[in-house]
C-alpha cells in the first residue's frame, strides 16, 4: 500500500511537470558547462546574444521589455541569448492567435444584435468619443444602452447576488475564471449548476490551467463531466520553458442566458468572500449589467471557449430571446461598453482604457489595485494628470499577497507622491479591487491590474460606465475605502542605500514579474 501511494505521489502530475522544467533547466546549464566543446559554445552563444539584442532593439514591444532583456544579456552575455531564444521561440503562438482571430471575426456582427448606440453616445456626450470610438471601432467592442448595472464593494454581496441570479437561468450558464478553489463559494455554485445541468441547460466552465494548479484535484475536469457539465481547460500548463505559459485566462465572467454577466476582481474562491482569512479583509469589487449589454461578455466567454474545440458554435442561436429583454430604458443607467484584452494581438486594451480615462479626467480620478508596477506610459499619464491639477488617488494594499510585487510597486510611490498623486495603503487587509472612476461620468469595472503581468501578458477583461447612477457608487465606495486606508507620504518612502539598490534592481526586473 505504501509502495502505490509512494508511486501515486511521484506521478502525479504536478509532480512531473515541476521535476521535467528543472530537469530542462539542469541540460541548458550543462549544455553551457561542456568543457570540451566550451570555447566553440561560448564563441556561439555570445553571437546570438549579440543577435538577440539586434533583434530586440528593432522589435515592436514594450520599452520595458526590450531593456530588462538586455540587461539580462550584459549581464550574463554566455546565456541570456539562447535564454530569451528558448522562451520565445519554442513556443508557438501562431495556432492561437489564428484560431482567436477566427472567432473575433466569427462574433463580429453578433456583437451589433442589440443594436449600435455610439452615435447616440457622442451626441449626447461628446467627451466620450475618445474612449468609445477606439473601443468598438479599433478594438472591435460596442457601445450598449438598455443595461441596468449593479456594482459590488465585496465578495460578500456578489456571492449572494450571482446565486440569486444562477437559480433564474433557463438557457445556460457560462463560467470563466482564472482561480477556482474547493470551498464553500464554488462548492455552492458547483451545486447549482449541477442542478441546472440535470435540468437539461448548457452548463459550462473555463478555467485556467495555471491558476488552478494547486487549487483544484487533478481530475476535476472529469467530475464536472459526470455532472453533465462541459468544461475547457486553458492553456493547460506543460513542462516546457516557454513564453505561452505567461499567456494566462486572468478573466471572471459569469454569463446567464445572455441577459444577466458579472465580471470583476473575484474568483471562487473563499477567501473573496471572507470565509477565510487571508491577508486580512479581502477587498474587491465586481459589477453585474442586465440587458443589451450582457450579450457582449457571453460573446466575449464563447471566443475563448471555442479556442478548444474544432466545432464552433453558432453564436447568434445564443442570443437571448425577446420576451427576455428588457423593454424599458432608463436615462440613469447611462451607456456600458464591455471589454476584453488579449495578449496575442498587440493591442493593449487594458492599458489604452486607462490611459484614455487618465488624459480625459478633469476633476479627479480615483484608483483601486492590488498591484502599482506600471511603465513609463502609465507613469507619465499618472504624473501629468496630477501636475494639470487633476485629484488623483490610488489605494493599494497595506497587506501584500507578493512579498516582491510589494517592494515593486513601493518603489514607484516617491515619484507618484512628488508629481502630486496621492498614494493610500488599506490597513484592513488586501485590496484586490480593479476599478478606476473619474469625475462622476466614466469609470471601470474589470480584471486589469496596474502591473507589467496584466496588462500586457494575461487575456483580461471589464466594462466601462458612461454617465450612469453607477458611477456615483463605485465612487462612494471608493472614499469609504479611503476611510480605512493610511496616506503615504515622502517620508514614509525613506528608504537606506540598500533598499534603494533592491528596488532599483527589482523595478528592472518588473516586466519579468
Amino acid at each position: 500500500m505504501r509502495i502505490n501511494k509512494l508511486l501515486k505521489i511521484i506521478f502525479r502530475r504536478r509532480v512531473l511537470v515541476t521535476l521535467t522544467i528543472l530537469a530542462q533547466i539542469a541540460l541548458f546549464f550543462i549544455l553551457i558547462m561542456a568543457g570540451r566543446y566550451e570555447r566553440y559554445i561560448y564563441i556561439t552563444f555570445t553571437v546570438l546574444s549579440v543577435v538577440v539584442c539586434v533583434y530586440l532593439i528593432n522589435k515592436t514591444e514594450k520599452p520595458g521589455y526590450k531593456l530588462t532583456w538586455i540587461f539580462l544579456i550584459l549581464l550574463f552575455p554566455l546565456f541570456g541569448g539562447i535564454l530569451y531564444v528558448m522562451l520565445n521561440f519554442w513556443s508557438n503562438p501562431k495556432k492561437i492567435r489564428k484560431a482567436l482571430n477566427r472567432n473575433i471575426n466569427d462574433t463580429q456582427k453578433a456583437f451589433y444584435l442589440p443594436g449600435n448606440k455610439l452615435d447616440e453616445l457622442i451626441n449626447k456626450y461628446p467627451e466620450f468619443k475618445t474612449n468609445a470610438h477606439y473601443l468598438q471601432e479599433h478594438a472591435g467592442f460596442p457601445v450598449y444602452g438598455n443595461t441596468r448595472q449593479m456594482y459590488f464593494p465585496s465578495g460578500e454581496s456578489f456571492f449572494d447576488k450571482v446565486l440569486d441570479e444562477l437559480k433564474k437561468a433557463k438557457e445556460y450558464i457560462f463560467v470563466e475564471f482564472f482561480i477556482l478553489k474547493k470551498g464553500l463559494m464554488l462548492d455552492s455554485i458547483l451545486k447549482i449548476l449541477e442542478h441546472k445541468a440535470a435540468e437539461g441547460l448548457d452548463v459550462r466552465i473555463m478555467y485556467d490551467d495555471l491558476g488552478c494548479f494547486f487549487t483544484l484535484p487533478t481530475d476535476f475536469k472529469k467530475q464536472l463531466k459526470e455532472k453533465g457539465i462541459k468544461c475547457f481547460v486553458f492553456n493547460p500548463f506543460r513542462p516546457i520553458v516557454s513564453s505561452l505559459q505567461n499567456n494566462r485566462d486572468h478573466r471572471k465572467i459569469i454569463s446567464i442566458d445572455g441577459k444577466v454577466a458579472f465580471t470583476g476582481g473575484l474568483n471562487l474562491a473563499d477567501e473573496y468572500i471572507n470565509a477565510v482569512e487571508r491577508f486580512g479583509h479581502w477587498k474587491d469589487a465586481a459589477i453585474m449589467i442586465e440587458g443589451d449589454g450582457a450579450w457582449s461578455l457571453t460573446l466575449i466567454f464563447l471566443q475563448m471557449w471555442n479556442l478548444g474545440f474544432k466545432e464552433k458554435d453558432d453564436y447568434a442561436a445564443f442570443y437571448p430571446k425577446k420576451d427576455s429583454i428588457i423593454e424599458e430604458e432608463h436615462e440613469s443607467w447611462g451607456y456600458v461598453q464591455p471589454y476584453a484584452d488579449s495578449p496575442i494581438d498587440r493591442e493593449n486594451v487594458g492599458e489604452h482604457v486607462y490611459i484614455q480615462i487618465m488624459n480625459h479626467s478633469k476633476n479627479y480620478l480615483y484608483i483601486n489595485t492590488p498591484y502599482l508596477v506600471v511603465d513609463d506610459n502609465l507613469l507619465s499619464a499618472l504624473t501629468l494628470a496630477a501636475k494639470s491639477g487633476v485629484d488623483v488617488r490610488i489605494i493599494t494594499p497595506h497587506r501584500w499577497d507578493k512579498k516582491i510585487l510589494a517592494i515593486t510597486s513601493r518603489s514607484y510611490y516617491r515619484r507618484l507622491i512628488k508629481a502630486g498623486v496621492k498614494i493610500y495603503e488599506y490597513t484592513s487587509g488586501f485590496n484586490h479591487g480593479k476599478t478606476f472612476v473619474s469625475d462622476d461620468k466614466i469609470a471601470t469595472v474589470g480584471t486589469t491590474n496596474l502591473d507589467f503581468r496584466s496588462l500586457y501578458l494575461h487575456f483580461e477583461c471589464g466594462i466601462i460606465l458612461y454617465a450612469g447612477l453607477t458611477i456615483k457608487e463605485i465612487k462612494e465606495d471608493f472614499m469609504r475605502t479611503l476611510e480605512k486606508s493610511k496616506e503615504i507620504t515622502l517620508k514614509d518612502c525613506s528608504r537606506n542605500a540598500f533598499q534603494s539598490v533592491i528596488q532599483d534592481v527589482l523595478r528592472i526586473f518588473a516586466p519579468l514579474m
